[in-house]
């Protein structure tokens, strides 16, 4: 049995199609649906069950000796939620239950961590997960804070065997800029170019922020774009191979501007590019990221040897197999 939490979720429904295409029959998840359309996310896939987050440590309980695994997918993920206590709850003091249930009842523990967790990037992107590298990290907002607490406390019992033990396996993930199918319900948090494919279809032009730094021209901001299906073909290595532990970043290795990442979907329509910059809010203008890009020596280190799609054949899968489709689920 392996249960993923936060299933009906962009990413976890797309692990959950990656798990089943890869012959696993047992798969158990653990969300919440709600009144809207997520359960889109999961319907075509063959579940052995559904339940809600409040039931989870009880049905764990009840099926010890049966959980192969758990990858914990489920968060807050907004960044811009302001019940901070909410977001503890949810994201840093259920991450610490599990972990310490993985541990007691030897079951492997996979579970997202996020790039929000390096903050303005001036400590790098490398995926450390020594606690004294940990320690220095300043994520810039209440969900990257929580990601980066759990990353530490990981890290504490791993180096320092303060309390409890280690799962079989552990690995924690920052991803970094995912898009792709089934993320149509994230609102604000959707990707750029999910935002973006509507008014290219439509025949508007791309709005993009103006570059309020020197360094970088309208639209050159950098971000490491990343295909889902990547990040699933990651996750699936990771528990084909029990034997690797530790704090990985989930992205390409190659950032990339927004400005490509424009070309590419106007392509992927087949329509003429037009793109409109307008100055971000200036909210925003004096905390803006303008580079990231994962270090992944790590992974690639530990074996991980898959090709990472390019942005333009990600973005003209998305766009051709599923946004332009009547039906755009995977």
């Amino acid at each position: 049995m392996i249960i993923v939490t936060g299933g009906t979720g962009f990413i976890g429904s797309n692990l959950i199609a990656g798990l089943e295409d890869a012959g696993h029959k047992r798969i158990v998840v653990c969300d919440t649906l709600g009144q809207e359309d997520k359960w889109k996310n999961i319907a075509k896939r063959g579940l052995h069950n559904i339940i809600p987050p409040n039931r989870l440590m009880e049905y764990l309980d009840e099926h010890i000796g049966e959980v192969e695994a758990i990858f914990h997918i489920g968060a807050i993920s907004s960044t811009t939620e302001k019940n901070v206590d909410l977001i503890i709850e949810t994201n840093f003091v259920l991450s610490r239950t599990l972990w310490n249930w993985c541990s007691r009842n030897k079951v492997r523990f996979i579970y997202a961590s996020s790039a929000a967790t390096y903050g303005d990037g001036d400590s790098g992107f490398t995926d450390n997960d020594q606690p004294e590298f940990l320690s220095g990290l300043r994520p810039l907002n209440p969900y990257g804070w929580s990601k980066h607490l759990v990353d530490r406390y990981v890290s504490s019992i791993v180096y320092k065997q303060e309390e409890g033990g280690v799962p079989p396996q552990w690995c924690g993930l920052k991803f970094f800029n995912v898009y792709g199918p089934n993320e149509y319900h994230k609102g604000d948090q959707m990707s750029v170019v999910c935002k973006l494919y509507p008014q290219v279809a439509a025949g508007a032009s791309a709005r993009l922020f103006k570059s309020h730094h020197p360094d970088y021209e309208d639209g050159g901001q950098l971000r490491d774009f990343i295909y889902v299906k990547d990040c699933v073909r990651i996750m699936l290595w990771l528990f084909e191979n029990p034997k690797i532990n530790g704090l990985f970043n989930v992205g390409t290795g190659k950032a990339r501007s927004f400005k490509d990442l424009a070309l590419a979907t106007f392509a992927a329509a087949g329509i003429k590019e037009k793109i409109h910059y307008f100055d971000m809010p200036e909210e925003l203008k004096d905390r803006y990221q303008y580079f990231t890009q994962a270090d992944m020596t790590k992974l690639q280190d530990a074996g991980y040897d898959i090709p990472f799609t390019s942005l333009e054949d990600g973005i003209r899968d998305y766009v051709c197999e599923y946004m332009s489709k009547t039906d755009q689920y995977r």
